[in-house]
């Protein structure tokens, strides 16, 4: 496929166009709001595959796919999009996923509102997410980054206040304080950024603000301001208390993608934004950051194990897998900053998984109360199935995708910071925990209140997971073509920051 063809620009109209189909259908569309949905997102991902075809995978670590038109030139803004590998990798997870909520929710938000148009509406907001999803991951302008930053939030907004459980709203308003709240520190730092770059028409263009000479103090504010932004999407703790609220409330496929894509913006930014803009002000806070990362592991996963509410529980799961996204990023080796771009992949294909069949559970039980559940693995034998394979992606069984990118993690930040690596390494123990005691409660032991009525996976449901379960499979037998696209950014990213790589470890033997 061509290069030079608008793909990018393609993959963010097309499903703004669906959105305004969806949101705007005559009454005799109405009842057809499931399928078109569906044919919009699976267009979608048609497109993203010939996206990957156009891209260069041999020169992963230069940005492909550029499209530049000067926007707002009076203060520097402008049309720039345009991918590396991870960027890629990220967009093409993405339309892979939102397909799929839109099958998971075609019986999920019709019987809980009981209302199709409420329905229509509930799949226009994610189709247009869908949108600022991948426009966000193309962004190459620091004002765009910013725009689509804030604006993802208002379709989450509604997709968990308008269609979640009793405390919905609350939940959505805690969501949105915090983001707003980050949003509102960062553009204090983009504004800086501006007045401390280049200038120009073209001062927001990514690539003319790194390597700008900033003073060394103004450079670690800068990289504060955006950093705390990140942090709170990411979610890190201690900024990490929305997360959980939002999981419990929201419904299981707006959850999928809160956590499985949207969250991975806080964890991009940081590779992308902070690293190569920030470069001295990033080594400079990196031991803090670290620390941070390592408690965020350990913190989420001890609380998932005492969660009651299955949603919160797979919520703190992802603040621990945060961490060790984090902790790659920051550890300052193509080892560790390889596996955390993989990582955040593996984590959008696991837990989104997790968040599907844990919706499909509550939708059967009417509860998200662990306690309530008990016994369902001889009733529900493929949702049990699917759990597990699901849950052994969390806890990073070998021979599951997510088992590579930890690895990568653990070993490559071992190379540099060996105590925080050990350290670390507690909460794959502790992810063992949670994910295997949660699976013996809900589906082992007696069964409770005689729920031999309950129906197992639907074809639908069995198709909204099962290419989820199929990519973790391929990934974690054959992750060489996924890490040829991480690995190169990687390389570019640590010669921006100006750190010299240790010895790789594992990234030479990873395809085999």
């Amino acid at each position: 496929m061509s290069p030079d063809f608008p793909w990018l620009t393609t993959l963010i109209a097309w499903p703004v166009l669906g959105a305004l189909l969806l949101w705007c259908a005559p009454r005799a569309l109405r009842p057809h709001a499931r399928v078109i949905a569906l044919g919009v997102a699976l267009v979608e991902l048609v497109l993203g595959v010939l996206a990957l075809t156009a891209f260069d995978t041999a020169d992963a670590g230069t940005v492909q796919l550029v499209e530049t038109h000067r926007w707002i030139p009076a203060i520097g803004a402008s049309y720039a999009v345009g991918v590396d590998g991870v960027g890629l990798a990220l967009i093409l997870m993405s339309v892979l996923l939102v397909p799929l909520v839109v099958l998971a929710a075609w019986r999920e938000q019709g019987s809980a509102t009981g209302s199709s148009d409420a329905l229509r509406r509930y799949l226009a907001l994610a189709i247009v997410l869908e949108a600022f999803i991948v426009a966000v991951f193309a962004a190459r302008d620091v004002f765009l980054f910013y725009v689509l930053f804030e604006a993802m939030l208002i379709p989450v907004y509604f997709m968990i206040g308008g269609f979640g459980g009793a405390g919905r709203r609350y939940a959505a308003v805690k969501f949105l304080l915090f983001s707003l709240a980050g949003g509102l520190i960062m553009l204090v730092g983009v504004i800086a950024l501006y007045l401390q770059g280049p200038g120009g028409p073209d001062g927001f263009l990514t690539a003319n603000l790194v390597g700008a000479d900033l003073a060394p103090t103004t450079e670690k504010w800068l990289f504060l301001a955006f950093f705390v932004a990140f942090a709170i999407k990411a979610p890190m703790f201690p900024v990490h208390t929305w997360l959980p609220d939002a999981a419990e409330q929201a419904p299981a496929g707006t959850s999928t993608l809160l956590v499985g894509i949207l969250d991975k913006v806080g964890t991009f930014g940081m590779l992308t934004l902070c690293l190569p803009l920030f470069p001295n002000a990033s080594r400079w806070a990196a031991p803090v950051v670290i620390v941070l990362a390592v408690v965020s592991i350990l913190y989420g996963a001890l609380l998932a194990i005492g969660q009651k509410d299955l949603m919160r529980l797979i919520a703190y799961t992802s603040v621990s897998h945060f961490g060790f996204i984090v902790l790659g990023i920051f550890a300052f080796t193509s080892t560790s900053v390889a596996g955390s771009s993989f990582y955040m992949v593996n984590h959008g294909l696991s837990t989104g998984a997790l968040f599907l069949v844990a919706g499909f559970l509550v939708a059967r039980r009417g509860s998200q109360q662990i306690a309530d559940f008990g016994g369902l693995q001889r009733v529900v034998p493929v949702i049990a199935g699917l759990f597990l394979v699901a849950g052994l992606s969390a806890l990073s069984l070998p021979g599951l995708s997510t088992f590579v990118s930890e690895f990568m993690v653990i070993v490559g930040t071992f190379e540099r910071h060996t105590a925080a690596a050990v350290v670390a390494t507690l909460g794959v123990v502790l992810a063992a925990i949670y994910v295997l005691w949660t699976y013996q409660r809900i589906f082992t032991g007696p069964p409770r209140d005689e729920p031999a009525d309950l129906p197992d996976a639907r074809p639908t449901e069995r198709w909204a997971v099962a290419p989820l379960i199929a990519a973790m499979l391929v990934l974690g037998f054959v992750p060489g073509p996924a890490l040829d696209l991480v690995r190169p950014p990687a390389g570019v990213t640590l010669e921006q920051v100006g750190v010299d790589d240790v010895p790789a470890l594992v990234t030479e033997g990873s395809d085999q």
